[in-house]
């Protein structure tokens, strides 16, 4: 059983999401720690009930990104880790990861990639006045929401949506979306 970190700075539903469906017999895999770069945020809540470990740490404390990464990295190594998923984590990620998980860290983002990358994919859209928006898995590499992409899923935007009638439709589709591509990539990876 392939054993993953998910990385989150937020609510975490997508964290909940990928827990529930392991939970349910949906996705053979294990998180085995949770990292979190916003103490208190609610994925702690989250992994707490899942009975997850959380990693938790204020990016401030450390003299540089990588110092912080090289600190992420031990924890993700004394874990076990096989895999890194992005799951609402605010930041970039840096060499050490990079350099340590090079393609093995997938992310999901709230737009067809590339349109609309980096923040508030779901405002932009609203703001663009799309009819079509999306969500995107895709690998991560030293860019904002540049790697490969994995599995893309489309939202309609209807007429008198919202932007939080959006970002409901947009959280449905992922929920679905990313426990499904991670079971695809690792039933892929366990036959080569």
């Amino acid at each position: 059983m392939k054993k993953l970190a998910v990385f989150a700075s937020g609510s975490g539903s997508n964290f909940e999401a990928i827990a529930a469906a392991i939970e349910r017999g949906q996705l053979e895999a294990e998180v085995v720690l949770v990292v979190c770069d916003r103490p208190g945020a609610k994925v702690e809540k989250r992994a707490e009930r899942f009975g997850i470990p959380v990693l938790s740490f204020y990016p401030k404390s450390y003299d540089s990104k990588a110092d912080f990464e090289n600190f992420i990295l031990q924890q993700l190594n004394d874990a076990g880790v096989e895999w890194i998923v992005l799951a609402g984590y605010m930041r970039l990620i840096g060499p050490t990861l990079l350099q340590g998980f090079g393609g093995r860290i997938i992310n999901i983002h709230p737009s067809l990639l590339p349109s609309f990358p980096g923040k508030d994919a779901i405002g932009q859209a609203f703001e663009a006045g799309v009819k079509i928006t999306g969500v995107t898995v895709h690998f991560v590499d030293e860019g904002m929401d540049t790697g490969k992409i994995i599995d893309q899923d489309s939202v309609r935007i209807d007429e008198g949506d919202t932007k939080e009638d959006l970002a409901n439709k947009i959280q449905a589709v992922e929920h679905l979306l990313y426990p499904a591509v991670i079971r695809s990539l690792l039933q892929e990876k366990n036959k080569r």
